[in-house]
């Protein structure tokens, strides 16, 4: 993981280990095996791999009760087979799910023989694949398959939508000190398939531990349906920027100078990615190009000040949401399965009190 170093005025500790209320002992982990990377065993796309392999072996005798290829199939698709099908079209994608759940299973065990993962007591695992009856489902098996087999790590979907998670991460990268002025701020979620922008609502009078805090709106647009490049990317990001700022204030949010922005890859201290953008449209790894400098050019101002901007990986950021509810462990992780399987692990920097 990158090491911290001095800013520049008005940048923030773009991929910091050590924010406000938390360590951030590790992101972005590429553990390997004989196979490849162990995180794509249990990426989106995997739970269609094992259903198609299922298939495979029934349409050798004709037994294969579905017409659909399985490429063609989505998330729904499989939720309204597992709830609505036939007896035999839902214990088919049961089979899947399972075959999953077991994949997702070996990717903890294996993250948690590593350094970083090795005291990890709870794993929240969000993405897009959490947001769907066979995610929730594949997530709870895993969770029984960790316990059967004496694994002590905990496994729970994120609380918080997927799609807003990854937004409402960002009020725990802010500075405190902005907390005192406005009531919400302007939050990013670069994805290998989306980009979302939203505001990020505060309310510390309702919960000053960020606990409550929700999204107040968001715009999101699926790149990845469309022929587009990083610096066309880039700008769309500033118009949507841009549109929920004064979507905010005329709704009367004191809307903080600050845009915090998730992104996958390793992000350095100066705002460049190093490695773990490839999904994205365009060369975002270039030592040419800095998001952070594009951004700040785009919206140099929020209200009557200066912005400021401060970007850490898209994962360590979905996982931050569930901060307020982790302070009963002192290590934790997160997973987001989506494009590919996001990874990071933390510690509590204040020793949480005894779990009753």
């Amino acid at each position: 993981m990158a090491k911290n170093s001095k800013s520049k005025p008005g940048d923030g500790p773009h991929g910091a280990s050590q924010l406000p209320s938390v360590l951030v002992t590790s992101y972005n982990l590429e553990a390997r095996d004989e196979e490849g990377f162990v995180g794509d065993k249990a990426r989106r796309a995997a739970i269609f791999e094992h259903l198609e392999e299922v298939r495979a072996v029934l349409r050798e005798n004709g037994d294969d009760p579905l017409e659909v290829p399985s490429e063609d199939l989505k998330k729904k698709d499989l939720d309204a087979l597992l709830i609505e099908g036939a007896p035999e079209e839902a214990a088919l994608v049961h089979t899947a799910v399972e075959r999953y759940a077991d994949s997702l299973a070996t990717v903890v065990r294996r993250f948690c023989r590593g350094k970083a993962w090795a005291q990890i007591e709870r794993v929240v695992v969000g993405g897009g694949f959490r947001q769907s009856r066979v995610g929730e489902l594949a997530i709870a098996r895993a969770g029984i398959i960790l316990r059967t087999q004496g694994q002590t790590t905990e496994l729970q979907p994120i609380r918080n939508h997927p799609d807003e998670a990854g937004l409402i991460g960002n009020a725990h990268i802010a500075p405190t000190w902005m907390f005192e002025a406005f009531d919400s701020l302007v939050a990013v979620d670069i994805g290998g398939s989306n980009i979302r922008v939203g505001i990020v609502e505060l309310r510390q009078d309702k919960a000053p531990d960020l606990s409550k805090a929700r999204v107040y709106e968001f715009e999101l647009w699926r790149h990845a349906d469309e022929t587009t490049d990083r610096d066309r990317a880039v700008e769309r990001m500033g118009d949507m920027i841009r549109s929920q700022i004064n979507a905010a204030e005329r709704g009367g949010l004191r809307v903080a100078p600050f845009i915090g922005i998730g992104c996958p890859g390793i992000i350095q201290p100066d705002g460049t990615i190093d490695r773990g953008a490839q999904n994205l449209p365009g060369n975002w790894e270039s030592s040419r190009f800095n998001l952070i400098e594009n951004i700040r050019e785009t919206v140099p101002t929020i209200g009557k000040h200066d912005t400021m901007v401060t970007m850490h990986n898209d994962a360590v950021i979905q996982g931050l949401s569930e901060m307020p509810f982790m302070q009963d462990v002192r290590h934790w992780g997160v997973l987001t399965i989506g494009t590919g399987l996001g990874n990071a692990s933390y510690e509590n920097r204040a020793r949480p009190s005894k779990r009753t």
